[in-house]
């Protein structure tokens, strides 16, 4: 490990991951940068850490977050994982630009990683230059801010500094690092990892690891492997069901790039829909539409068919009862995600009882909005005003389809399900304006942040888009362009991974 400077800045380290045996991860410290810059600190993150928003920000701060001094207690360390790449199975991936400085207790007495993300070259770079550059860092820091403030579990983003360094890709550009927050780094891939080389005692281990961290309720069970599967299968079912209610797209659900813990992770080529489509994809690396809209929740059962069968050496005695096992808790997934996704619909629409014939309703509005062009957001957030006046309110609704007659013709249905429920107008606008977002970080917004600050320089397009992204399901009082669609020139139909 190369030695660097040490800090005195406080983080009260704990640092679990880096006492599991050496085959978890390589040991090694940031690459130092030439002029390291505080792009931002996330102050209400830090002091939710335990952390001093002033003592992040000093000098010596921005040096933790650039990788040339470490804080005292830090056991920087890069992942070991392997993972399924597009289907296609890659034995060894790890951390190949991110370094874990070790982990805290926060406030609320959870665990959290303090990770580097384009800290330099580790073990696992795989001929890569181990940096990221400014883009990618502010379109992570935009959308998981964004996800967190929409009440989507996520890792968080605390703090982003440029290296003053020029890091080559298409071309060249400014480098950065993003300092990131989660429950934990540890992926499917990471069992995957184990598993691939028959490494029963690693997998038991960190299983253990992982129960004690996240699932502590799987441990009091007379099968805590299968308990764990089951938390992770539940977990994954709500988050994607979340993703699918606000029109996330993530773009690279490959299983290095699925949390454990149920966050979501590794914002890449990820967006938010402007229109609707269920077969919309952004991500450029995604010829065949594999990570689609549509396709996530088919995604993520495979997924966790994956980590099912990394686990099958813990599961059962014999290999039939560790299928058996595995395919009883990989076989709940579908009715889990179709209850939470329901649930959403049906509460996005205004339904708070739940009756027959929800579902379709609530698809039928879905297939009308795919065949009329209608945006996703915007509609779900007029439909609040519209649910709570008479049908008249229906004009700003039904500006946003090609053929307006035919919200007509769904709305008729709509109210007469309203008139089942046994809440007031108002009471209704609330409850859905609390699920139906005014303010997204839409792709267009996040392009144009990214040129002020790569192009330019300027950060303060990037700042106002956080101030509005802070509370998205208040109505936005300021600029007015941060609740509406791209304009036909603004619209972006390309995301990239940033690697």
């Amino acid at each position: 490990m190369s030695t660097l400077q040490s800090a005195d800045t406080v983080f009260a380290f704990d640092n679990s991951y880096a006492r599991l045996p050496d085959r978890f991860s390589a040991k090694l410290s940031p690459s130092p940068v030439p002029a390291p810059r505080l792009i931002r600190l996330n102050d209400g993150l830090a002091r939710h850490l335990g952390l001093d928003p002033d003592e992040l920000s000093s000098p010596e701060g921005v040096e933790i977050f650039a990788g040339n001094r470490l804080p005292d207690g830090a056991e920087p360390l890069a992942m070991a994982y392997a993972g399924h790449q597009f289907g296609t199975w890659v034995p060894q991936l790890g951390d190949g630009r991110a370094i874990l400085l070790g982990e805290v207790i926060d406030r609320d007495g959870v665990r959290r990683d303090i990770q580097l993300k384009g800290a330099g070259r580790t073990p696992f770079s795989r001929r890569g230059d181990g940096r990221a550059v400014l883009g990618p860092v502010l379109r992570e820091y935009v959308v998981s801010e964004a996800m967190a403030a929409l009440g989507v579990p996520t890792t968080r983003a605390l703090a982003a500094v440029t290296t003053g360094e020029r890091i080559q890709r298409e071309r060249a550009f400014p480098g950065a690092i993003l300092t990131r927050v989660a429950r934990s780094h540890v992926r499917v891939g990471t069992f995957q990892f184990f598993a691939a080389r028959g490494d029963v005692e690693a997998l038991r281990l960190l299983c253990d690891h992982v129960i004690a961290r996240h699932y502590p309720e799987a441990a009091r069970s007379d099968r805590p492997p299968r308990a764990l599967l089951e938390a992770v299968v539940a977990r994954q079912a709500e988050l994607v069901a979340r993703w699918q209610l606000i029109g996330f797209i993530h773009g690279v659900m490959n299983t290095d790039n699925m949390s454990i813990a149920g966050e979501t992770i590794d914002y890449g080529p990820c967006a938010f829909m402007d229109t609707y489509h269920p077969d919309t994809v952004y991500s450029s690396i995604d010829q065949w539409g594999r990570y689609a809209y549509a396709n996530q929740p088919r995604i993520a059962h495979w997924n966790l068919a994956v980590l099912a069968q990394a686990l099958l050496s813990l599961l059962g005695e014999s290999e039939d009862d560790a299928v058996r096992e595995a395919e009883a808790a990989i076989g709940t997934f579908p009715g889990l995600f179709e209850a939470a996704y329901l649930a959403g619909l049906r509460a996005k629409i205004g339904l708070l009882e739940q009756r027959e014939g929800d579902m379709a309703l609530a698809q039928d509005l879905l297939e009308c909005m795919a065949e009329n062009g209608a945006d996703f957001t915007l509609t779900f957030r007029r439909l609040c005003d519209a649910a709570a006046a008479d049908p008249g309110s229906d004009e700003q609704v039904r500006t946003l389809f090609d053929d307006p007659e035919a919200f007509d013709a769904w709305a008729v249905r709509w109210r007469q399900r309203l008139t089942q429920e046994p809440v007031g107008d108002a009471e209704r606008r609330d409850a859905m304006r609390a699920v139906n977002p005014a303010v997204i970080p839409r792709n267009h917004l996040v392009e144009e942040i990214i040129a002020a600050a790569v192009d330019g320089e300027d950060f303060s397009p990037f700042d106002d888009l956080m101030t509005a992204l802070a509370s998205p399901y208040e109505d936005w009082a300021g600029d007015a362009r941060y609740c509406q669609p791209p304009r036909p020139e603004q619209v972006v139909r390309q995301t990239f991974c940033g690697t």
